[in-house]
């Protein structure tokens, strides 16, 4: 049955949408600490709330077989109305850090029927080439992330608050785009009755465990590299102060160049294999935490910035091809929960590499700090390159 040509984009367009509500919290954190008279650490707590909210939502998921025993279309659509809402309480004047926490988590939470039940969707419709796909979708989450950083450099300009009402929005749209244009997938195969065993029984599957720590090694150095991502320009500008940039501006282009690595990482894995593709990316992104020391010493702007944009693409690129390879070695009845395991796991780990960072940030200088974040790559690349020695 042909797919239309529309699909792709439509569910593209919504992930976009709706993830952006991912990083909202972290793009106003400036405007939350003074309006609501916050400290310092709100950055990470806040951060990890969302993380902490979307490993239980995806737990729950997962366990439950949510995306395999009902439509991924409507599931995605309800979360995307309830995270939505969730944003909206960010502006309310009574809020302080244990609200804007609960807000934070509950948006996670909800989130877990939006992300990897997109992939879910995507996986549906287009069992050839779902490299190619899920690049295409991966990188919709990464502009989303990366989406409020630019609202944020015009934030002189317009009230913080706008930006909730806006991303707020942006997600009952992608929800909306979802619900009344895609329906579900030719390729869905419907489990029909619940099986908590699924959770732990998937990692028998020996390529679905290769896959999985791989994603879990990547997962360690993604997101802590994302919300630090303005603590590193910051942190560079102090070394420096003969330089001057907006960290607004270029943390949303640090992050956002990611979105064009995962659509060029999709289409190498139609010539190459997405596990020799993704062990590349794993590789250079391991390398750039081994190397990040050296940057903050260099007194040359251009570099600076080109290194963390070269940093910033492939520290994502893998992340499609990961997911590629867990939806290919699973049976179709429990791709959506194989999925959603993977996520609720690998956000577990980024939750642990935040709190690290954000713990050792007072006892180390920032140009040290990122050193930490390359166990996870090497932890991926161990398991990546014993599977590739057997092929």
């Amino acid at each position: 049955m042909p797919i239309r040509s529309y699909i792709l984009p439509v569910i593209v367009f919504s992930q976009f949408c709706c993830t952006s509500l991912w990083f909202a919290g972290n793009a106003i954190i400036t405007d939350l600490i003074s309006n609501f008279n916050l400290e310092v650490s709100a950055l990470a707590h806040l951060t990890s709330a969302v993380q902490f909210g979307f490993i239980i939502g995806t737990f729950v998921f997962a366990i439950l077989n949510i995306a395999d025993r009902f439509s991924p279309s409507k599931v995605f659509f309800i979360c995307a109305v309830v995270a939505a809402s969730l944003n909206l309480f960010t502006v309310f004047d009574a809020n302080n850090l244990r609200s804007l926490f609960l807000i934070r988590f509950g948006t996670g939470f909800f989130l877990a029927g939006i992300y990897p039940v997109g992939m879910k969707i995507a996986s549906d419709y287009f069992k050839e080439g779902l490299g190619k796909s899920l690049g295409y979708l991966v990188g919709a989450l990464v502009l989303g992330t990366a989406f409020p950083h630019f609202l944020n450099v015009y934030n002189q300009d317009i009230s913080w608050k706008v930006i909730v009402y806006f991303t707020s929005s942006m997600a009952l749209i992608g929800g909306g785009m979802i619900m009344f244009f895609v329906a579900d997938g030719p390729y869905k195969t419907k489990l029909e009755k619940f099986n908590i065993s699924v959770f732990y029984s998937v990692f028998k599957i020996k390529k679905f465990r290769t896959a999985a720590f791989g994603y879990f090694g990547h997962m360690w150095e993604l997101y802590a590299f994302w919300a630090f991502t303005p603590v590193i320009l910051n942190g560079y500008l102090y070394f420096h102060k003969n330089i001057d940039f907006n960290v607004s501006l270029y943390s949303f282009i640090i992050i956002a160049s990611g979105a064009i690595s995962c659509v060029f990482s999709g289409y190498l894995s139609q010539k190459y294999t997405p596990k020799k593709v993704a062990t590349v990316a794993l590789t250079l992104s391991g390398l750039c935490c081994l190397l990040s020391p050296l940057i903050f010493v260099i007194n040359s702007e251009i570099f600076f910035l080109s290194f963390l944009i070269f940093w910033g693409m492939v520290v994502i690129a893998d992340s499609p091809l990961f997911s590629t390879l867990v939806a290919q070695n699973v049976p179709n009845t429990i791709k959506g929960t194989a999925l959603t395991i993977v996520n609720s796991i690998g956000f577990a780990i980024t939750i642990i590499s935040i709190q690290l960072l954000n713990s050792l940030s007072n006892n180390f200088e920032i140009r040290f700090l990122f050193l930490f974040l390359a166990v996870g790559p090497v932890v991926g690349l161990i398991e990546l390159y014993k599977s590739l020695r057997k092929e």
